[in-house]
């Protein structure tokens, strides 16, 4: 797990962005052009993906199931057989809690699945492993929030996936156990084609439930085109959903098809 992950930090951004600007730097005297092209590259990475107008386009192509009008929640309960809520990160021992507490993006899928639980009675799932191999599970954590902070219990917690494909393969397995072979999504809109492909390998129905949509029309001053620290982090998550997406058939459609 170390090594994966500080080789996706380096080879992501704004890690890889960053050591093209060291390069330029290292290079500047020995291979002059080659140096600059590092710092142009490099310069121009990190200023196109700190803008939010360049958020709002990407995650525009991402973002390809529409929202759930709330007028149809009720009918989620013909639809479907359960809510299945994915993780979205955890935060180590916030003092104000006490303990570990869901990511702000795991809270607003969890408050979105409970309106939608409440609005439909259908059982909820979560969904979501441990991180760097620390208890406790992204699952626990979610289902805690759920009872604690929106009233509804969740029935299934599934605490051993650590992708988004594993998220659906233990689901599945859960799911499966209580004949239940129909299910509505809760992930962010970014996440959804990748997210639904892998549930809907494991033979799920599924009805899409996006929440956190990034692609609408920002009102900022300078019309999106000033830089931003949230901008480039979301177009890191926006990128990485992109390579994640490519990837998911050539390294799982084989094993989804034995």
């Amino acid at each position: 797990m170390p090594i994966r992950y500080f080789l996706k930090q380096l080879l992501m951004p704004p890690g890889v962005l960053l050591l093209l600007l060291l390069a330029g730097w290292w290079l500047r005297r020995r291979w002059p052009r080659t140096a600059t092209g590092c710092f142009v590259l490099g310069f121009a990475g990190l200023w196109l993906m700190s803008l939010p107008v360049t958020v709002e386009w990407s995650a525009r192509l991402l973002e390809r199931e529409p929202a759930l009008a709330e007028a149809h929640w009720p009918e989620l309960a013909q639809q479907a057989e359960a809510i299945v809520v994915l993780g979205g990160g955890r935060e180590r021992d916030d003092p104000a809690w006490g303990g570990d507490q869901p990511a702000s993006t795991a809270l607003e899928r969890l408050r979105y699945a409970a309106r939608l639980a409440k609005a439909s009675g259908l059982p909820v799932l979560t969904s979501g492993g441990l991180h760097f191999d620390q208890p406790p599970s992204e699952a626990a954590l979610m289902a805690q929030v759920m009872a604690r902070d929106h009233g509804v219990v969740v029935r299934w917690q599934e605490g051993g996936s650590r992708t988004t494909w594993e998220n659906a393969t233990h689901s599945a397995d859960l799911l499966r156990q209580a004949g239940i072979t129909r299910v509505v999504l809760v992930t962010q809109a970014w996440h959804m084609p990748r997210a639904r492909w892998c549930f809907e390998q494991q033979g799920l129905q599924v009805r899409a439930a996006p929440v956190g949509f990034l692609g609408v029309a920002g009102d900022r001053p300078g019309g999106g085109w000033l830089p931003e620290g949230k901008a480039l982090w979301q177009s890191t998550q926006l990128l990485n959903e992109a390579i994640g997406l490519l990837a998911y058939p050539m390294f799982y459609g084989q094993a989804a098809s034995e």
